[in-house]
């Protein structure tokens, strides 16, 4: 499964149109997933203030939200990210380096 904010992310990294066409043939069989909402926003919000409060600063909003709707889900996260390391350090997020 891939959630939406993630697709979009992987999605506009790519110069190349013929990179972005190949990339997105190769994501859509994936259950795309909606990410998001208030509770889970309120929840992101209070992991990053924990974080920050054991000196971790996540750099992006957007990993922050990921990382939360994993530990909310109980879903691994598959990543090449050193902000997911860290976060994992100190809140329940299981992840798999690439």
């Amino acid at each position: 499964m891939l959630g939406d904010i993630i697709l979009a992310e992987i999605l506009q990294g790519f110069e190349k149109d013929s990179d972005y066409k190949k990339a997105r043939a190769a994501l859509d069989p994936f259950e795309c997933i909606d990410l998001g909402g208030k509770e889970l926003a309120i929840k992101s919000a209070s992991n990053f203030r924990f974080l920050r409060s054991k000196g971790v600063t996540v750099r992006k909003t957007i990993d922050m939200l990921n990382a939360t709707w994993c530990i909310e889900s109980e879903v691994a996260l598959l990543h090449n990210d050193k902000d997911f390391d860290r976060i994992a350090m100190y809140l329940p997020l299981n992840v798999i380096d690439s």
